[in-house]
């Protein structure tokens, strides 16, 4: 009888198992706290198989980066129909965000924390995925303003400051939301929709907030002049 030989795994399903267990390990540990001895044991691999795969640790980072990076803007264009109406794209986009990063929480802090601090070719990586939702985003306002106001020459110059602060307060909250027990993904995309859509929604209809010069303080009472008397004639 001949002997029956096991079927070997194929490269790129090896691969994303050894990616998987990077994430988990760097998201956890931190980049310098890593070891490849975690990642190869987690992964169910031998060490010399990690670094044949990936070549070093700061290589297998940047793939954990790109991959979790590619991850996170597919699931937000994804959840996204661009034919209903603004708020429920914006409601859409924030609830398909908030429940990719509680999802995969050790992805998220590659992405939000370890990425940042660890280097600026790291942190480089991370800014390319940011400035690509930050674009997505701001283009899906600039769509709805020019509708509701009837302009399409609209520039997306006026609205990318305010795609930039819904992305930086997503991110925000969703690191909130990650460390915070029973924060669901959904009270989350509720909690940004309630605090954005309100200025937003005024936008849309031609009603931005301006600053209104409060109006000026009443004179002190002593320092009022008293009426004129009127003698009696």
């Amino acid at each position: 009888m001949g002997v029956v030989k096991s079927k070997r795994m194929p490269r790129a399903v090896r691969e994303q198992q050894m990616l998987d267990a990077a994430v988990e390990i760097f998201g956890q540990r931190g980049y310098m706290a890593a070891s490849m001895d975690e990642i190869a044991e987690l992964a169910g691999v031998s060490k010399p198989l990690v670094y044949l795969y990936l070549n070093s640790k700061e290589d297998l980072f940047t793939a954990c980066i790109r991959r979790e990076a590619a991850a996170l803007t597919e699931a937000v264009r994804t959840g996204v129909r661009t034919d209903l109406p603004a708020d429920r794209q914006l409601w859409d986009g924030l609830l398909a965000f908030f429940t990719h990063t509680s999802q995969h929480p050790y992805g998220w802090s590659v992405l939000h924390l370890q990425a940042r601090i660890h280097g600026e070719a790291f942190a480089a990586e991370v800014t390319a995925m940011r400035e690509e939702i930050v674009a997505f985003v701001t283009h899906l306002i600039v769509v709805a303003a020019r509708e509701a106001h009837r302009d399409p020459d609209l520039p997306e110059g006026e609205v990318a400051g305010l795609a930039e602060a819904l992305v930086g307060a997503a991110e925000s909250l969703a690191a909130w939301a990650n460390a915070t027990a029973g924060v669901t993904a959904r009270q989350s995309a509720a909690t940004l929709m309630n605090f954005a859509w309100a200025g937003l929604g005024n936008l849309m209809e031609g009603r931005p907030w301006t600053l209104q010069d409060p109006p000026a303080p009443a004179a002190p009472a002593q320092d009022r002049q008293p009426a004129p008397s009127v003698a009696a004639g």
